[in-house]
């Protein structure tokens, strides 16, 4: 119990980064996998769609991304990253926990549809290869949720007072 009082805004932030990470990461790999299991069928009939499967194929990891960027502005603010750790209360260490759910939560759900959404775009690029940009725009629509998810989780962060 006295590790906890001591530590535990630490250790809740420490959680909101791994898990700011981990669910959009889990999220983008899912959504990248089924795009790749899509394409897989359609790239050994014509090889020379590889470049854009790929291209559809990239879409569902970006969330991957934004859920690391937002792991290291938290691990910058508690002294983590290229400063002396911070002690940080547990009241600040659970509202940056609170923080990172949002692009935790949005980052998973909009990855795994994402790649639902680009994965069904592979049956536009086989039958219509010249309409393949209508793919990538239902895809690039479910990044909108992803991309609010992420500003509204920094906002939260960086008004967060240690």
């Amino acid at each position: 119990m006295e590790f906890f009082s001591n530590y535990g805004g630490l250790v809740m932030s420490l959680l909101g980064a791994a898990v700011a990470t981990a669910l959009p990461g889990i999220g983008s790999a899912k959504g990248v996998g089924l795009v790749g299991q899509a394409a897989s069928g359609l790239i050994t009939e014509e090889p020379e769609k590889f470049g854009q499967s790929l291209i559809l194929q990239v879409i569902p990891g970006t969330q991957g991304f934004y859920g690391f960027v937002t792991s290291l502005i938290i691990l910058n603010k508690i002294g983590i990253l290229g400063g002396e750790t911070m002690m940080v209360s547990l009241q600040a260490g659970f509202y940056i926990f609170m923080a990172a759910l949002p692009i935790a939560i949005a980052g998973w759900g909009s990855a795994i549809s994402q790649g639902k959404t680009a994965a069904a775009g592979v049956a536009i690029l086989a039958k219509k290869p010249e309409h393949m940009f209508k793919a990538v725009l239902f895809a690039a629509m479910v990044e909108t949720y992803a991309v609010i998810a992420l500003v509204t989780s920094i906002i939260m962060i960086t008004g967060i007072t240690l």
